[in-house]
């Protein structure tokens, strides 16, 4: 069954979210230069379109916005799967979701990928590409750790950047031992964790408990806008 083709810009706007997992009203204003209302209405008219779906499991934070079936299969996107929304998980999604813009916009000969679009990637490959590999073993081997975005440089044999947006604070013993994973991590370039100030203060701990200084750094997340 053919499908009625779609303007660029909504294709752009469906691959773009469906790679992040979900976007928002803010982070697409942000990575498109328009303005909170108009980025609204360009997700809203994909909504009402059915290729995006609405979610608002926490009702003072924003609307997040998904990928639907209909619109993987309107924008020709294949291998990945609409991505499921959690009250737990919304929260970090907005953030992450933003993050990418922001990059995108102070980065524009990068690429920014999101969680879904990197497990496709290296599902395809094989290997990591910008995850690190964990001590521990899972039934099929070693396990992966994904960060929440990768920023993908544009220059032939450069490796990736590992984003992680950390909003809380994670057990000790476990974030050392992702440290460690990231610093054996040599497929990418580096990791950066963006986390509030108490968080920040707890991944620093973990850097230097596993001695990950020369490949991990921890900044304010107010240092990307």
């Amino acid at each position: 069954m053919k499908h009625r083709a779609i303007p660029p810009a909504r294709a752009e706007l469906l691959a773009w979210t469906a790679g992040l997992g979900a976007s928002t009203a803010d982070a697409l204003a942000c990575r498109s230069g328009a303005t909170v209302a108009s980025a609204r209405a360009s997700l809203g008219a994909a909504a009402h379109d059915r290729q995006l779906a609405r979610h608002k499991p926490l009702a003072e934070a924003q609307t997040l916005y998904t990928v639907t079936r209909v619109g993987l299969r309107a924008g020709a996107i294949e291998g990945l799967e609409p991505c499921r929304v959690s009250p737990a998980g919304a929260r970090h999604m907005i953030v992450s979701a933003w993050v990418a813009a922001a990059l995108e916009r102070r980065y524009p000969d990068a690429t920014v990928i999101g969680e879904p679009a990197l497990r496709l990637r290296e599902r395809a490959s094989g290997m990591p590409f910008a995850s690190s590999v964990l001590e521990w073993e899972g039934p099929r081997g070693k396990l992966l750790h994904r960060p929440d975005l990768a920023l993908v440089p544009s220059g032939e044999g450069q490796r990736p950047i590992a984003i992680e947006v950390e909003l809380t604070v994670k057990a000790p013993r476990r974030l050392a031992e992702i440290c460690r994973a990231w610093a054996r991590s040599r497929h990418v370039e580096g990791v950066i964790y963006l986390a509030p100030p108490p968080v920040r203060r707890a991944v620093e701990r973990a850097i230097a408990a596993s001695q990950a200084e020369a490949s991990v750094v921890v900044v304010s997340l107010d240092s990307v806008a």
